[in-house]
């Protein structure tokens, strides 16, 4: 059974109304810990994490009825997930009344005191030049890079054009070399 085949199956027992919470059960399982990592990349922190993800669950419970099984699930799942990431950072940026550029500052210091990080200075490196980047590119270059999502797959998610995501890509690697080059030289 294919990855969709599956999800189609279970999405449209939950539809019929028999075993909605064991079917969104088998979902949660499959999906919780790419969701998860997927929010993690945006909202750096484990806790926020933690909540965009309950929050998109639960948006996914309310909505799921409505899914219209013209894309795959878990690219409508991801597109729920990182609007959710999204709009967590915008509401935290207004209450903190602060600029774009000093949250990321925040969140890239954040990385290096939090607890739930294990990886290596190279690590460090490349997760604090990912959050340097404008929107758009970290959003396409954490799909691509870390969950090797094809641009079809992104772009169903973030709804643009695969050129555009090429494009975003591209620079994204380009101003990632650039500074990783940066850092490893000082």
């Amino acid at each position: 059974m294919n990855l969709g085949s599956e999800d189609i199956m279970w999405i449209q027992q939950f539809k019929e109304g028999n075993q909605k919470q064991i079917v969104f059960g088998k979902l949660l399982h499959k999906y919780s810990r790419k969701v998860y990592w997927q929010v993690r990349r945006i909202v750096i922190d484990h806790d926020d994490a933690d909540d965009v993800v309950q929050n998109t669950f639960i948006k996914v419970w309310e909505k799921l009825d409505q899914f219209r099984e013209d894309s795959l699930f878990y690219t409508w799942l991801y597109r729920i997930a990182t609007n959710e990431a999204l709009a967590f950072l915008q509401r935290k940026k207004s209450t903190l009344n602060i600029p774009l550029e000093t949250l990321q500052a925040q969140l890239s210091e954040q990385l290096v005191t939090d607890t739930y990080f294990n990886g290596n200075k190279a690590a460090l490196l490349l997760e604090q030049a990912v959050l340097s980047l404008p929107e758009k590119q970290r959003l396409v270059f954490n799909m691509k890079y870390f969950e090797h999502l094809k641009y079809e797959e992104i772009s169903l998610i973030l709804e643009t054009s695969v050129g555009a995501l090429k494009a975003s890509y591209f620079h994204a690697v380009k101003k990632i070399e650039v500074i990783m080059r940066a850092s490893l030289n000082n």
